[in-house]
């Protein structure tokens, strides 16, 4: 444990931080696995839908700086193909 005051402070700071991140990580993780589950039952209207929300949760953490744009980029383009590629 750290002793310095301004230790303890930035020990509570980063714990902040991280539970905040965490919260945006899974929202993200969440939103993608909704649209999956979307994508498997055939459920084009849905799926767009949750394609949609994922978008807004994933460029959300980008602007956090919790996801990488070009992770970001990558999790988008793949989400969209497989909607559009819906039958």
């Amino acid at each position: 444990m750290a002793n310095i005051k301004s230790s303890k402070k930035a020990i509570k700071v980063i714990a902040k931080k991280t539970d905040g991140n965490h919260e945006y990580n899974a929202r993200v993780k969440n939103s993608i696995k909704k649209c999956e589950k979307a994508i498997l039952a055939n459920d084009k209207e849905a799926a767009t839908l949750a394609s949609k929300e994922v978008q807004k949760n994933i460029d959300k953490a980008v602007s956090k700086g919790i996801v990488k744009k070009n992770t970001a980029a990558r999790e988008k383009s793949r989400l969209n193909s497989k909607v559009k590629n819906m039958k």
